[in-house]
């Protein structure tokens, strides 16, 4: 299943941005507005759980309850000057005869993690890993899912993805959930509860938290946050780029993070360099600054010399390195640092209840963002619980956290040498999301 853009679409979008931009009396449309929506693709139980027994993923989705419709809307957001933009998101609506298949459900809202592809787009479950698993673990077990590809992605007009930007971020997902429930108030016979639940994974972690955020501080009155389950996401911020760009260890996957990291803050901030030339060492300075999102394989990237040839994804320093070495000198006191500060995701408070997950060996986002993040609402009296899947004393007790431990420790055993680089994106992401699917059902079940 893919969806493509075609030429009429392409006229309505070009003809309502510029109903928004400058010039006339007109104003923007509204946020969230739709462009266009359509069903993209109707998914059978049968299908589903052939597709979960083939990936081995069964055991922690169990089978599906429920057909699911995908359905892909496009819709118009706000960029990070407050300008009108456009983004899509997948909307997986359960279907069928079964109990949990008809009338109001529960909406999860899903942030997705970070990645280098410009064509990325969750509702092309056939394609897309991170679809398929919320649409198996989630959609077809009762819950409608939206789950917006971002600013930046698929067909947003934006031409750089605003990373780790917290505003910005939880903007475009309140969006993404407006124009999906106007669409399904239309277009379904299933309908969204007023039950909410906020999760993702990775950069859709943190972005899940500043979601939830945002949502209590700005939109109480519009929609109510059940509950919520950031996962393995960097939510201290500014201790996870000082770690990466002062003493180490550097993160696997920094070659690729710091090129979206800084063409977003300098695209957002516009203070973060004079010259791109002060960041990046040649010969990346002269293509790093437009480098992501792309369709361009990482490898090839590196091929063609556009990123440092490191399958560790840690090359930022040094010779060969993506990065100057009076950049890094200058680091502790730059605007990037200061921004990156302002865009930390400690110093407030959870209304309702929030659960963390991840990994302690995580070589991506390492796990001190999980308890910096606990022992920040535990201050201020809000008890957050972290579940680190390496250790059992921490997950929910009974058969379900039994069996979670062991199966990732299974797993991870199995991977054998290759444990490391499959951990942040291969081994973690189905354990943590069964873990939050069990959190979130146990919330619903208490009538919060």
């Amino acid at each position: 299943m893919s969806i493509k853009r075609n030429g009429a679409l392409s006229l309505l979008t070009a003809a309502l941005l510029a109903a928004c931009g400058g010039g006339g009396d007109d104003a923007p449309p509204a946020r969230g507005t739709i462009i266009t929506a359509q069903l993209a693709a109707q998914v059978a139980m049968a299908t589903i759980d052939a597709g979960t027994a083939a990936s081995g993923a069964q055991a922690l989705t169990g089978l599906a309850q429920c057909d699911v419709d995908i359905r892909y809307v496009y819709y118009v957001t706000r960029d990070p000057a407050g300008q009108p933009a456009t983004a899509s998101t997948a909307v997986m609506v359960p279907s069928g005869t079964g109990a949990n298949c008809s009338g109001e459900r529960p909406v999860l809202l899903h942030a997705h993690g970070t990645t280098t592809a410009k064509s990325y787009n969750i509702a092309d479950v056939a394609h897309n890993s991170e679809g398929a698993l919320l649409m198996s673990m989630y959609a077809a077990q009762g819950f409608i899912v939206v789950a917006p590809n971002y600013l930046g992605y698929d067909r947003s007009s934006l031409s750089y993805h605003p990373y780790i930007l917290a505003e910005a971020n939880a903007v475009d997902m309140v969006d993404g959930l407006r124009a999906a429930k106007a669409h399904l108030a239309a277009a379904s016979a299933v309908k969204p509860s007023a039950k909410l639940l906020v999760t993702g994974y990775s950069e859709g972690g943190y972005v899940a938290m500043a979601t939830h955020k945002v949502i209590e501080r700005d939109h109480a009155g519009e929609f109510t946050v059940t509950a919520s389950g950031p996962m393995s996401g960097p939510y201290n911020w500014l201790k996870t780029v000082d770690v990466a760009y002062g003493a180490g260890p550097v993160p696997a996957g920094a070659v690729l993070f710091t090129p979206l990291i800084l063409t977003g803050y300098q695209k957002t901030y516009g203070d973060i360099y004079a010259s791109v030339n002060e960041v990046y060492q040649s010969p990346y300075a002269a293509t790093a600054e437009t480098l992501f999102p792309t369709d361009t394989a990482v490898s090839d990237l590196m091929a063609q010399g556009k990123l440092p040839a490191d399958p560790t994804l840690t090359m930022i320093w040094g010779t060969g390195g993506l990065l100057t070495d009076s950049f890094r000198t200058a680091y502790a006191s730059s605007r990037l640092r200061k921004r990156i500060e302002e865009n930390s995701l400690l110093g407030w408070t959870p209304k309702r209840p929030m659960a963390l997950c991840g990994g302690a060996e995580d070589p991506t986002i390492f796990y001190f963002n999980a308890t910096d993040a606990q022992a920040d609402f535990a201050a201020r009296g809000a008890q957050v619980p972290a579940f680190n899947l390496e250790s059992r004393s921490t997950l929910p007790s009974g058969a379900l956290g039994d069996a979670l431990y062991a199966g990732f420790q299974a797993r991870k055993t199995a991977a054998g040498t290759n444990a490391t680089a499959q951990y942040h994106g291969g081994l973690v992401p189905p354990f943590c999301t069964a873990l939050m699917r069990g959190f979130f059902q146990q919330t619903l079940a208490s009538g919060l």
